[in-house]
């Protein structure tokens, strides 16, 4: 990921909701399992699993979010262990067919995500944090972002 998609993921995740953030996290599984095909074109394992590795990590976090006491965090749960199995022989076997299974369930989740994110109105989940203002400057096409007040209002309150 560069350092530009780091930044922007930044922003998305501190100004989204809970929704939103799921989705962030399948657009970063999607991303990871590009990285991954890219890596295996060039025939570089330790960047295929580097990215593997960053695939887990999502799906961890993906986990470990559900409420496991409602029936379709069940379901989800079923499909989060699928997709971690698939991984582990991904990264045995060094092929992209089990990854792509990963990307066709998360492609999947995420489409349905994107319904329910329309439907959800309510606020970011982090409080306290930074605010972001971005446009056009007079330059030939630059985009400048400014940050308001920079030493008021530091860290953040989930």
């Amino acid at each position: 990921m560069t350092k530009e998609l780091k930044q922007e993921y930044t922003l998305r995740i501190t100004q989204a909701n809970k929704t939103q953030l799921i989705t962030i996290l399948y657009e970063m599984v999607l991303l990871y399992i590009d990285e991954a095909q890219k890596a295996l074109d060039m025939d570089n394992r330790a960047d295929y699993k580097m990215a593997i590795r960053r695939i887990q990590g999502c799906m961890n976090e993906l986990t470990d979010s559900l409420h496991l006491e409602y029936d379709l965090a069940q379901r989800l749960l079923q499909l989060y262990l699928y997709i971690s199995r698939e991984l582990a022989q991904a990264s045995i076997h060094y092929d992209m067919e089990h990854l792509e299974h990963v990307r066709m369930v998360i492609g999947e989740l995420q489409k349905a995500y994107k319904k329910i994110e329309d439907q959800d109105h309510s606020g970011p989940v982090m409080g306290n944090i930074q605010t972001v203002y971005a446009g056009l400057t007079y330059g030939k096409s630059t985009l400048t972002e400014n940050i308001a007040d920079p030493a008021a209002n530091r860290g953040f309150c989930v």
